[in-house]
């Protein structure tokens, strides 16, 4: 890029955290200090809105062994916003806050809704005239941005899932007598991508090994269907591991769990499945039924994320800067696997406006016929994005994370009412 194109970099975590989301902050910030293009490097606290409140740090004062440390913290170490920004005066807000600073550089991490803001802020930005280079990297537990092979942090909530399941499976292996069904609990919204998971845990890709029956949105439930699955497995095994989507749906597109209708709520507003799940078997058969949640492990477990999708996520941090500098914007970081006989990754870019507009549906043909497993070419794609192990430091054996000093950087603009 031509030398007189300088200024400073904002770095911005948004949406929801995943357990590699800070990896790819700290392969940015490890990338950004190789660029004497790259004045200053900002991070945004609490994402976009953290933007339009000029709460701004300089991640270049950060301690290098803080900054290493990210790649086995979880958590966003920037923290993320609460609601998309989205209207034109808040899009506003944000160009004005990076002008004041003389950002010329912004990278968004996060999910479909950062990388649609920042579509948005790119067309403002040209629309006045002022040189901005942008790019997202993707980061969703549910795997939900399209144009790219996987997101990071996918990998990871994988690994969690399954492992979570198989141990389930060993304790309900223990003291089930053909009398105890244990009900799992997964996040995921409207797609199935991390119900799946739960098969990695599989010895077998068949129905009698655990989990033996995962339910995931892309699959109509049916509550008659469901119990004479339950009983058909209580034949032959001690017990019943079912793995369930929380946006479970019926065949009128209702949620399960509440029968309001999906396009009326908010996914995150569901809550209750694995109960509906055990109130309807307690109703049909005499068994005992145990329920867990995973909850917000799903985002934060680091000490059993994978390593592949630690690296990955670093990796997008590198590509990101490099593409900045190189004068690279409206973009975002895509990974694509390369063509050999082990697992490779390599990145690429989408448009942004395009990743926006659209969502990574579970492919329909890795369903199986019964509608409660899914096929081995599920297997083949998730297993290596859930391999490997990020070691995590500990002191007197509980995990040590680390935390930013978060040095401020000054405001120079007057409060804003919409943050």
């Amino acid at each position: 890029m031509s030398e007189e194109f300088t200024g400073n970099i904002l770095i911005v975590q948004d949406g929801e955290p995943t357990a590699t989301i800070n990896s790819a902050l700290a392969g940015a910030v490890t990338e950004a200090l190789n660029h004497g293009d790259i004045e200053e490097i900002y991070g945004a606290l609490n994402g976009l809105r953290g933007v339009m409140s000029e709460d701004l740090i300089d991640l270049a004062e950060e301690s290098q062994q803080a900054i290493r440390g990210l790649r086995y913290t979880p958590g966003a170490a920037l923290g993320v916003s609460r609601g998309a920004v989205k209207r034109p005066e808040e899009l506003e807000r944000v160009l004005s806050v990076l002008q004041a600073h003389n950002i010329t550089f912004l990278l968004l991490i996060g999910d479909r809704e950062t990388q649609e803001a920042g579509a948005s802020l790119v067309a403002l930005a040209e629309s006045q005239g002022y040189a901005l280079r942008l790019v997202g990297l993707p980061s969703s537990l549910s795997n939900e941005l399209s144009l790219t092979d996987h997101c990071p942090g996918y990998g990871s909530v994988a690994k969690l899932v399954a492992s979570v399941a198989k141990s389930i499976a060993f304790d309900a292996a223990s003291h089930g007598n053909h009398d105890l069904v244990s009900i799992l609990e997964v996040g995921g919204g409207h797609t199935g991508w991390i119900a799946a998971a739960a098969s990695l845990a599989k010895r077998r890709n068949e129905l009698g090994d655990p989990p033996h029956l995962i339910l995931m949105p892309e699959v109509a439930f049916d509550a008659d269907a469901f119990i004479e699955h339950v009983r058909t497995v209580l034949k032959s095994h001690t017990y019943c591991q079912v793995v369930v989507g929380a946006g479970l749906v019926d065949g009128d597109g209702n949620y399960a769990a509440t029968s309001i209708a999906s396009e009326a709520a908010s996914i995150s507003g569901i809550l209750g499945t694995s109960e509906y799940l055990k109130s309807l078997i307690e109703q049909h058969l005499a068994v005992k039924v145990e329920t867990t949640e995973l909850g917000p492990l799903q985002r934060c477990a680091a000490q059993v994320a994978s390593k592949t999708d630690s690296d990955e996520a670093f990796l997008t941090g590198q590509s990101a800067v490099k593409a900045v500098v190189s004068g690279t914007t409206g973009k975002m970081i895509t990974l694509s696997r390369t063509e050999s006989d082990s697992y490779g990754c390599e990145t690429g870019f989408a448009e942004l406006g395009d990743v926006a507009n659209s969502a990574k549906a579970f492919p329909a043909n890795w369903i199986n016929e019964d509608g409660v497993s899914v096929s081995y070419q599920y297997y083949k794609y998730a297993s290596p994005l859930a391999s490997g192990s990020v070691e995590v430091p500990s002191e007197n054996g509980v995990l040590n994370y680390v935390t930013l000093s978060t040095n401020r950087v000054n405001k120079v603009l007057e409060a804003s009412s919409m943050a």
